[in-house]
């Protein structure tokens, strides 16, 4: 009797689980972030996806040592343990192209597609580990811890963006430089602003202090910082040219809204970011969206 042959999985079924995961991935986008879900709609249709994919992995990875798993029981200790099953799950599936977490699923088709590999999560994960595996109380980032946690938390993630951007891209070496640049100091302008407009949160209940010592910042402090978010953004601005055509209005859009938004933390007194956040209004980031879809309009392609 000849053995039975072994059945393989019907592709339709991959498929509309594939879907599916994509489906999970948009709503994390828009139910977290309206400026980036507002940014990747100015996407291309090749990398809009991929974009939200990788969003909504790093996003619940941030959501698991920011509050959400304390907020459910866990203590440190199981958060960390939380956090290393994540990294985990990740990276196999970032092997296997398969997960049965649908948010990972489709993050390891796009890793895989894109070439995006642990040298980018694993300092990615390195820095969401820094939040949970320090002592009580609170932690104040010297200059050194900084650097390396924003890189690890957010120049990474521009580069794993820029991946998607130049998967199918001819560029030359010194081009290439020239993005890979802009895309870490995007990634650090979005951070060093998120971390000014969030200074009460990661001061009172995350007793998180990304921006130096134990005092609070002065209104000096804060001008020093807003000062070094504008030298970030103007090196991002320059690399925008160098980009896919379909992918520019995107970034431009993004870079638009954090412009303007250090603009109204520099404004504000030191004292008062300590009580509210900053944001900026609904009208003002559609006019920013649609001034970078005019612009790029006008460019030709690449």
């Amino acid at each position: 009797m000849s053995p039975r042959p072994v059945e393989r999985p019907d592709p339709a079924a991959l498929r509309r689980f594939s879907r599916t995961a994509e489906i999970a991935t948009t709503d994390v986008i828009r139910t977290y972030s309206t400026s980036f879900g507002l940014a990747t709609r100015l996407l291309g249709t090749r990398h809009r996806q991929h974009v939200r994919n990788i969003y909504a992995m790093v996003r619940i990875a941030d959501e698991i040592v920011d509050g959400v798993a304390a907020e459910a029981g866990l203590d440190a200790s199981a958060q960390a343990a939380a956090l290393d099953s994540y990294i985990a799950e990740t990276h196999r599936s970032m092997r296997t192209g398969y997960s049965s977490d649908l948010i990972l699923h489709a993050f390891a088709r796009t890793a895989r597609e894109c070439a995006i590999g642990e040298d980018l999560t694993g300092p990615f994960f390195d820095s969401m580990r820094a939040d949970i595996s320090r002592d009580a109380g609170f932690t104040a980032y010297d200059a050194d811890a900084h650097a390396a946690y924003v890189y690890g938390s957010a120049e990474v993630v521009g580069l794993m963006c820029l991946q998607v951007f130049l998967r199918d891209a001819d560029r030359t070496p010194e081009e290439r430089e020239i993005l890979h640049r802009g895309a870490r100091r995007l990634g650090a302008a979005f951070q060093n602003v998120n971390f000014l407009r969030d200074l009460a949160d990661d001061t009172d209940r995350l007793q998180r202090g990304y921006l130096g010592g134990t005092e609070r910042l002065t209104d000096a402090d804060r001008d020093a910082w807003v000062a070094t978010v504008e030298r970030q953004l103007a090196d991002a601005r320059a690399a925008i040219p160098l980009l896919p055509k379909d992918a520019r209005a995107a970034v431009r859009s993004a870079l638009a809204l954090f412009a303007a938004l250090t603009r109204r933390v520099a404004k504000t007194p030191a004292a008062e970011l300590y009580r509210r956040r900053v944001r900026v209004p609904d009208p003002v980031k559609a006019l920013l969206a649609a001034r970078a879809v005019a612009t790029t309009a006008w460019e030709r392609d690449r």
